[in-house]
């Protein structure tokens, strides 16, 4: 109930997003849409606060889960200068909190692997007993940057999880075109452990990065998860999507996480259609009212900085 609850959520902010880029109103936004549940779920097996959490920049649902509100999203999306995370300077859906101990998130496909990596020695050599996290596109697997970290974590098993969020394309190049192996086949080439899991399954998600944080927490080293999970719009408000067929656009939507869990957990005798539609409208009525809130600030004052650097 709990997963389905912050998927929801994550799902109504993601609509709600993409409108306001419709009307203009909100800039560049990158959709979570197909993978909300594989990032709530891997969330689910972290102490959050304690362990650090470095998302990219699709982890909307991994925002939400840990914290962040929707009036927080709104904030950013709509460039008020109340936004906790950059006061309004940062592209949607780009946080940072040194209280949820969830790092910045950067625009640079692939940059923050390092930075996860250097969270997991600090916390190895102050012996703090904290995980580092770090979720990442199929395209990042592509960057120097990844391979950089993945081997500099094996080598000193360093308590991190690499999560792969795979949804077969980077921007517009397929994942064939990318690599010739699976992602997750890497992680014997470094020495770590690996796998590779149905996104859309959220007990499958939940159970993998529990068993790779607690390897990690206990002095097992790192480990390299894969997720394939479908991307079911464009790369982004500012993606025609013309690279992909009818078909394989309706591919995707078939495989929306969203209706998987909604059906196993109607099938479990756990929510029924109407627990559905109760839940769906109370989520839109409280995101809506975010949405409202954050409307209501002010943008930021034309003198954003310090008096020094006008002089």
């Amino acid at each position: 109930m709990e997963l389905h609850h912050w998927v929801t959520v994550t799902r109504a902010v993601d609509e709600r997003l993409w409108t306001l880029s419709r009307q203009g109103r909100a800039g560049f936004v990158l959709t979570a849409r197909g993978h909300e549940v594989a990032q709530v779920a891997s969330v689910g097996a972290m102490r959050v606060g304690h362990d650090s959490a470095w998302p990219y920049y699709r982890d909307l649902g991994v925002g939400i889960a840990m914290g962040v509100s929707p009036y927080e999203v709104f904030l950013g999306a709509l460039r008020r200068g109340s936004d906790p995370h950059s006061g309004g300077r940062q592209l949607t859906a780009h946080f940072s909190s040194r209280e949820l101990r969830l790092g910045s998130i950067s625009s640079e496909v692939g940059a923050h692997l390092p930075h996860a990596a250097g969270a997991a020695y600090a916390s190895t050599v102050l012996g703090d007993d904290s995980v580092a996290l770090c979720w990442f596109g199929d395209g990042a697997a592509s960057e120097g940057a990844a391979h950089e970290a993945m081997n500099f974590a094996a080598v000193h098993r360093l308590p991190v999880v690499f999560i792969c969020e795979n949804n077969g394309l980077a921007i517009s190049v397929p994942a064939e075109l990318q690599a010739a192996a699976p992602i997750a086949a890497r992680a014997a080439g470094y020495g770590m452990a690996g796998a590779t899991l149905d996104g859309t399954d959220g007990d499958a998600v939940y159970d993998a990065t529990t068993i790779a944080v607690e390897r990690a927490r206990g002095g097992e080293g790192p480990s390299l998860l894969e997720l394939h999970v479908p991307r079911i719009v464009p790369h982004s408000s500012q993606d025609d999507d013309r690279y992909r067929s009818d078909d394989e656009r309706a591919a995707a939507a078939a495989r929306d996480p969203l209706a998987r869990l909604r059906s196993r957990l109607i099938a479990d005798g756990i929510l029924d259609e109407g627990g559905v539609e109760r839940e769906v409208e109370a989520v839109a009525a409280a995101v809506r009212a975010d949405l409202d809130r954050a409307l209501a600030q002010p943008e930021p004052d034309g003198q954003r900085y310090p008096e020094w650097m006008h002089s």
